[in-house]
């Protein structure tokens, strides 16, 4: 590795933000994190995931968000007002990442850059299904997110107000997305969590790993929506996961498809 490439590739070190504190997702509470075992609410791991690629666009800048690809996989908490570091070592492949906090590996994951873009799956193939209201959510269970269920995300318009206060929340200090009025990729992994949280009513829950895969850039003044199909929802260990295939539209645009994966009804829960 060049000596260019390693001073671009030196640790990145944020103070991690709970941008969940108030969510419906009870699992940042830090009440309620502590009754499963949890020291404190959880950074949500798609903010551990922007933070994750912070790294990719120093190495590849634009052209990553374009058509780069990521894996993140979460293991242990990250905590609001801690360290999160953020390291990444040239492999063959690209680039291997991980996250340190508190002196634990967090959450690991790849990040690559093919030699030359791949096509989106076809936006129509993945149904267009709005969700209910909030009210007329029915509860998580095995029929709500059967798989083969199509699920879509509402749409969330990222406006300059909405896109600096996201930059500001996950205290990100490359310049590249303001100066080119350019989404965050963490937004984008953000509207696979919607698209759960606006189709049925979730208690405590785990995101715990996505595939991504970019395939175009999303602006700030667009609008955000995520198509999915339930892939599986299986037990493992005592959980109840799910994996959504999902795809990511900016305008209409296909920006990302990912395979995002989360435990909809934890074991503590399971067993109640």
């Amino acid at each position: 590795m060049s000596a260019s490439s390693a001073a671009r590739l030196a640790p990145y070190r944020v103070e991690a933000y709970n941008t969940a504190k108030d969510s419906e997702n009870k699992i940042h509470d830090d009440s309620i994190a502590r009754k499963f075992g949890f020291t404190g609410g959880l950074v949500p791991g798609v903010d551990v995931y922007a933070y994750m690629t912070h790294l990719p666009v120093q190495r590849w800048g634009r052209d990553w968000l374009e058509r780069g690809t990521a894996e993140c996989r979460f293991g242990k908490p990250v905590y609001d007002g801690e360290t999160a570091t953020v390291t990444a070592r040239e492999t063959p492949e690209g680039l291997a990442i991980e996250v340190e906090s508190q002196g634990h590996s967090c959450a690991v994951g790849t990040a690559a850059l093919p030699a030359e873009a791949t096509a989106p799956p076809a936006v129509e193939s993945y149904r267009i299904a709005p969700p209910p209201a909030d009210t007329a959510r029915p509860p998580a269970s095995e029929t709500s997110l059967a798989p083969g269920a199509w699920i879509n995300s509402r749409p969330i318009p990222v406006t300059p107000e909405f896109a600096a206060r996201y930059l500001e929340d996950l205290r990100e200090t490359d310049p590249l997305y303001a100066r080119e009025g350019l989404a965050h990729p963490g937004l984008l992994l953000r509207m696979c969590n919607r698209v759960l949280g606006h189709n049925v009513v979730l208690g405590p829950w785990i995101h715990v790993g996505s595939v991504v895969r970019h395939h175009g850039l999303a602006h700030v003044g667009e609008t955000l929506i995520a198509r999915a199909r339930v892939a599986g929802n299986y037990e493992r260990k005592g959980h109840r996961f799910v994996d959504l295939d999902a795809l990511v539209l900016s305008d209409g645009r296909p920006v990302a498809h990912v395979l995002h994966t989360a435990i909809w009804l934890p074991r503590q829960l399971a067993a109640a």
